[in-house]
């Protein structure tokens, strides 16, 4: 879907009278018309954002106001603790700085808290892809045994309704005599996520053709990044898709040795399938699971090619976010980069892209000096302490 509407805007351009960063969009709640607005950082195209909204799902101020409470309410789980924001905390570039994610109890997953900043473009949601939607993606921490940890969403449904100010609030952005539902709350933080956008970096700025922006180093970096390192191959990059991913999976061979009985953990999946047992739930817990969680995509397609495969991540605010894979298993940027260079660990799913690249100390040097200047305005800014979005704050 994403591909195809970056290639009717590549086709059709930009619309004209509108200005490239804000826009003015129409949107509905509660059967009264409202328009949002919305600005746009440097680098990010209006018109993307715009037809990547869902049609039942319109922006509105309050939507997106309560969504933002939802996001940062710890009330959304088991033990009043863990939070969206708990995991996805906007002074990390909206992650956690661990290897992987803690929830309820202490208790850990084996996946890598990814940013949502940008991540409504996401073709999927996830490192493997199992939720289609940020609205499907919502709904699934919530219920996980190792994150939210509540029973059911409808015990999620029944904990808000007891909350006055809840009661009133979605009573306002949705309307109808029951507003409070799991579809509903799930909405409304989508619509929040909707407006965590990344961009104005300084490599923004030097591709709008400040050339002062970036240091030299970085320059280079960035023909590396095209050229000799090849990155450019699954980290695509243009002005009508400027997030740094082809949206695809990949075996690069992280976890493929901690893992040896691929074999038998893809049966097991293949067995809960045909008995009709890998429902949403299961498959989100499997993903999450010690073993299963390194089958990758494979959880989902149950594909043999799929197997150790896991999403391109963006790599916008790339130097905020570590550490860094899916396992979280690479602390530094320097150790990503020299774990490509070596053409990452052999295996029979590795992906055929994956070679040697035979970079030298100044090109790895200069490589992660690129990267580095994908630190948008935003992230640094919330990092630093310098602007915060918690309520209330």
């Amino acid at each position: 879907m994403v591909m195809l509407v970056m290639g009717l805007i590549a086709l059709l351009g930009t619309s004209s009278g509108r200005s490239p960063g804000s826009l003015s969009w129409p949107a509905w709640a509660a059967g009264q018309a409202k328009e949002f607005q919305m600005t746009f950082p440097l680098g990010i195209p209006a018109d993307l954002w715009e037809l990547m909204i869902p049609e039942d799902n319109p922006m509105t101020e309050a939507k997106v106001a309560l969504g933002k409470a939802l996001y940062f309410d710890t009330r959304l789980s088991a033990d009043n603790t863990v939070s969206c924001a708990t995991c996805h905390d906007p002074r990390r570039a909206f992650t956690d700085g661990k290897p992987v994610s803690e929830g309820v109890g202490g208790k850990k997953g084996a996946r890598n808290a990814p940013t949502i900043l940008n991540a409504m473009f996401n073709e999927e949601q996830f490192w493997d892809g199992r939720a289609k939607t940020l609205e499907d993606q919502a709904k699934q921490p919530l219920v996980n045994p190792v994150e939210m940890a509540m029973p059911s969403h409808e015990a999620v449904v029944a904990k808000l309704k007891q909350i006055p100010e809840y009661v009133k609030r979605f009573r306002e952005v949705f309307g109808g005599t029951d507003p409070i539902t799991i579809d509903h709350i799930v909405q409304a933080i989508a619509a929040f996520e909707r407006t965590q956008l990344s961009g104005d970096a300084p490599f923004d700025r030097f591709i709008a053709g400040d050339e002062k922006a970036i240091s030299a180093a970085a320059k280079r970096g960035w023909e590396l990044f095209k050229g000799k390192a090849r990155c450019i191959t699954c980290h695509e990059f243009n002005p009508s898709s400027p997030f740094f991913t082809d949206f695809k999976y990949h075996n690069i061979g992280v976890g493929m040795k901690a893992t040896k009985n691929f074999e038998t953990l893809a049966r097991r999946v293949q067995q809960l399938a045909e008995r009709g047992e890998l429902t949403a739930a299961e498959l989100d817990k499997l993903s999450l699971a010690e073993g299963f969680s390194e089958l990758g995509r494979f959880l989902v397609t149950r594909q043999p090619k799929d197997v150790g495969a896991f999403k391109t991540p963006p790599l916008r605010d790339v130097a905020l976010t570590g550490p860094y894979m899916h396992d979280g298993s690479m602390k530094t940027l320097r150790e990503v980069i020299e774990f490509y260079n070596k053409g990452g660990e052999p295996n029979p799913n590795l992906d055929g892209g994956i070679i040697e690249l035979h970079l030298t100390e100044q090109e790895m040097n200069d490589l992660e000096a690129f990267l580095r200047t994908l630190t948008s305005t935003y992230a640094r800014a919330l990092a630093r302490g310098e602007i915060t979005i918690a309520p209330g704050k």
